[in-house]
């Protein structure tokens, strides 16, 4: 199920990255508004991370934030598994 079809989707903004410096990312949401990603500290001392990150930054991927914090969910864009009637 697509969180569109949830209220869930109220708190989260798809976001492109336009710029990465360690131990920042910079993005910008649709609507234009433009904030620093909060990370946590797990997330700045993973390599595999930043990897990542630079390669959605080349491809120019939307990613799903979450606007009150920041903060880049870890669901993506689906919600829970739910039973279909």
């Amino acid at each position: 199920m697509l969180l569109d079809q949830t209220n869930k989707i109220k708190n989260i903004a798809a976001a492109k990255i336009i710029s990465i410096f360690y131990p920042n990312i910079l993005v910008c949401t649709e609507h234009g508004e433009c904030f620093k990603l909060t990370l946590s500290k797990r997330e700045k001392n993973d390599s595999l991370f930043w990897e990542e990150m630079r390669r959605i930054y080349e491809a120019s991927l939307w990613v799903p934030v979450g606007k009150k914090y920041h903060q880049l969910l870890d669901e993506g864009w689906l919600a829970p598994n739910q039973a279909y009637s």
